[in-house]
């Protein structure tokens, strides 16, 4: 078939090139136009529109999806079939007519749940334990459309938004050039969404990305991973802000014996060791942290949560590289009690 590629960021590019080492021709790609990008805030062409250009394709950069020009240069074009990642515009009803097979667009969840701009950061978010990806037919309405295909991406307890979205481009780039085919020999049929489970997938913001230290430790992971690498995680120290990646919950260490039964090797709590604490106390552990209180030693940086401390990752502070918690809490010289806010 003859096809109009739409798409923009980095997680689109796979897809973009797994259909020019198809049996179809890509005769042009349309793309965001360029952007302020950099500490120069220099115009800077999207990956797509880098990678087609590349590859000697045309590149179509509206501002605007109802550019008249964009739909003349498209009904000149005469696709059979325009395929869409993450294009980032709405397309309007006169420009979804153009293609006799319509636009496909590749979404990275399991529709009808999560439609949106940001369905694989709700996930981790909302802590699914699975995800995945379609492709389906698009309308007027956000992400309602007839549903092709599917892959479907299990979420690990460490995956970011960043993780799933490489694992996604590349099983997703599959089941993109497959529903090309499947729909060029007329063997594949788009299957109406289910009229239940249906959510939304709103873009996280920055003030989405501020991790709230007094939740319990699973949603303060959950946040920062849904948040990394975008809009990226953070939290403040010391009045400036400090940038967060990935933190460890602490488990309960299993080689400790529960209160109410001891360790073999001690003797029956009717007749404890005299050098033993008593079998029915508690392991004193390390000590309780308020929410954000912060701990450190010259191995890791503990801050505390609604329901535990975690483990700090990697930080970076104002105008600082990406560093490990415990060089920064070296190169701060933390005060006891301090407190990430």
């Amino acid at each position: 078939m003859r096809l109009v590629f739409a798409g923009t960021p980095r997680t689109a590019v796979p897809s973009l090139a797994a259909l020019l080492e198809s049996r179809h021709d890509v005769a042009a790609v349309v793309t965001r136009p360029d952007a302020a990008a950099g500490r120069g805030r220099h115009l800077e062409p999207s990956p797509v529109g880098v990678a087609a250009a590349a590859a000697g394709l045309e590149v179509l950069k509206p501002r605007s999806a109802r550019d008249p020009e964009l739909l003349d240069r498209l009904r000149a074009i005469a696709p059979d079939c325009a395929p869409v990642v993450a294009y980032g515009a709405l397309l309007p009803a006169a420009a979804l007519a153009i293609p006799r097979f319509g636009w496909v667009n590749l979404h990275f969840s399991l529709l009808p749940a999560w439609r949106g701009a940001a369905p694989v950061q709700r996930a981790v978010l909302a802590g699914d334990d699975m995800t995945g990806a379609c492709t389906f037919l698009i309308e007027e309405g956000l992400d309602t459309g007839p549903v092709y295909g599917l892959v479907t991406e299990p979420i690990g307890p460490a995956d970011t938004s960043g993780d799933l979205l490489d694992r996604l481009a590349v099983s997703g780039a599959r089941l993109l050039v497959a529903t090309m085919d499947g729909i060029e020999t007329g063997e594949l049929t788009a299957v109406p969404q289910a009229g239940d489970g249906v959510s939304y997938a709103n873009k996280l913001t920055v003030a989405d990305a501020r991790v709230d230290w007094s939740a319990p430790a699973q949603h303060v992971d959950r946040r920062i991973r849904a948040c990394t690498p975008e809009p990226g995680a953070w939290t403040t120290f010391r009045g400036e802000r400090l940038k967060l990646g990935p933190v460890r919950r602490i488990e309960p260490d299993p080689g400790q014996p529960h209160p109410s039964q001891p360790h073999p090797s001690q003797p029956h709590p009717s007749q404890p060791h005299p050098s033993q604490p008593h079998p029915s106390q508690p392991h004193p552990g390390p000590p309780a942290l308020a929410a954000g209180e912060l701990a450190a030693d010259k191995h890791a940086v503990r801050v505390g949560t609604g329901s535990g401390p975690v483990l700090l990752g990697e930080v970076q502070a104002q105008g600082k590289r990406l560093m490990p918690a415990q060089d920064w809490a070296r190169g701060i010289r933390m005060i006891a009690g301090e407190r990430l806010e």
